[in-house]
C-alpha cells in the first residue's frame, strides 16, 4: 500500500511552497506524494479564470502547474495528481483521511491583527483527522537548516545540519500522539529536539492535588521534574537525539513563538472535539499559526 504526504495546492505563492515542503517531507518519510486541487462550477466563475477556459480546465493547469515544479525540482519522487470536484475543505479533509501528512500554506497575517488569512487552512486544521503543516510563503529547503558557510553551493545545503524541532508541550496533559510526532521528526532531520512547557501559578482555589503550594524555585523546580518525567521514556526509545527542556513561568504562547525563532518545524497540538459550536484549535496553537514563521505541525489528540 502506498504511503502519502498530500498537500493541497490552490495556485498561490503560499500552497506552492507548501507543495514543495512537502515533497522533502515525503522523501524523508520515503513515501509518496499527492497533490490535490479542489475546484466547483459557478454560474460566474471568478475574473482569475481565462474566458478561454472552462472552470475545470483552469483548474487542472492549475494542478498541472504545481507537479510541474516539484517534479522539476525533485525529478526522483513519486508524484500523484488528484483534481476534485468539491469544496476546498471536505476534498482536503477526505485528502487526509489517507495521508501520513496534510501540508498546506498559510497566508499568515491579514488586515485585521489578530484574523489569520485562509480560513480554508484553519477550518481543515480543526477538522482534520491527521496532522496539518501550514507552511508560509518563501519557505524553501535553505530555512530549515543552520545558517550556510559563505561559498556553500544550494546543492551543499542538505548536508548542513537541520534547525531545532521545538514542541510545546503542556505536562498537566502529555499526549503521545504530539510527543511521538516531535521525536519522529527530530529523527528524520537528524536535529535536536527543544520542549518548551510554560506554566501559570496555581491560585489557592484553583490549585489541583498535583500542584505545589506557593510560587517562586519550589514551583519552577517541580515543573521541570514532571517534564524530564513526562519525556524519559521517549528519551529511552529515541536515544539518539538531544533534548533540551526550557520551563518558564508566564502565557505558554508567549514561550513557544519566543522559542519558535531560528525553528525548522514548531509541533503543537489539538485537542478532538465532538460537536459542531464552530472551529477549535486552542489559544496557543492559534497564536502559533498566526506569528510562528517556520512550518507548524498541529497534531490532532484525544
Amino acid at each position: 500500500m502506498l504511503r502519502y504526504v498530500t498537500a493541497g495546492v490552490d495556485g498561490s505563492t503560499e500552497s506552492l511552497a507548501a507543495a514543495h515542503w512537502a515533497a522533502r517531507e515525503a522523501l524523508r518519510r520515503g513515501a509518496s506524494l499527492k497533490l490535490v486541487h479542489a475546484w466547483k462550477w459557478h454560474p460566474r466563475p471568478a475574473s482569475s479564470v481565462p474566458a478561454d477556459l472552462s472552470e475545470r480546465e483552469w483548474a487542472q493547469q492549475t494542478l498541472d502547474r504545481a507537479v510541474g515544479s516539484v517534479r522539476a525540482a525533485r525529478p526522483g519522487l513519486r508524484i500523484v495528481d488528484e483534481l476534485v470536484a468539491d469544496s476546498a475543505v471536505a476534498a482536503l479533509i477526505a485528502a487526509a483521511e489517507d495521508a501520513e501528512l496534510l501540508v498546506l500554506g498559510s497566508r499568515g497575517l491579514g488586515g485585521v491583527a489578530g484574523f489569520m488569512v485562509g480560513s480554508v487552512s484553519q477550518r481543515v486544521v480543526a477538522r482534520s483527522p491527521r496532522p496539518v503543516v501550514l507552511v508560509r510563503a518563501g519557505e524553501s529547503s535553505a530555512d530549515e537548516h543552520l545558517p550556510a558557510p559563505d561559498g556553500v553551493s544550494p546543492d551543499e545545503i542538505p548536508e548542513i545540519p537541520y534547525r531545532d524541532v521545538v514542541l510545546g508541550l503542556d505536562i498537566r496533559r502529555p499526549c503521545d500522539e504530539l510527543i511521538e510526532f516531535a521525536f519522529e521528526a527530530a529523527r528524520r532531520y537528524g536535529a535536536a529536539l527543544h520542549v518548551i512547557h510554560a506554566f501559570g501559578v496555581p491560585s489557592a482555589e484553583g490549585a489541583d492535588l498535583h500542584a505545589v503550594t506557593g510560587a517562586g524555585p519550589e514551583l519552577l523546580a517541580a515543573q521541570e521534574r514532571a517534564l524530564v518525567a513526562a519525556l524519559r521514556p521517549w528519551c529511552e526509545k529515541f536515544p539518539g537525539i538531544s533534548v533540551t527542556e526550557t520551563v518558564s513561568e508566564g502565557r505558554a504562547a508567549t514561550a513557544l513563538v519566543r522559542a519558535a525563532s531560528g525553528a525548522s518545524l514548531v509541533v503543537v497540538g489539538r485537542r478532538t472535539r465532538d460537536g459542531r459550536l464552530g472551529t477549535h484549535i486552542g489559544p496557543v496553537t492559534h497564536a502559533a499559526l498566526h506569528h510562528v514563521g517556520c512550518p507548524v505541525a498541529v497534531v490532532p489528540h484525544a
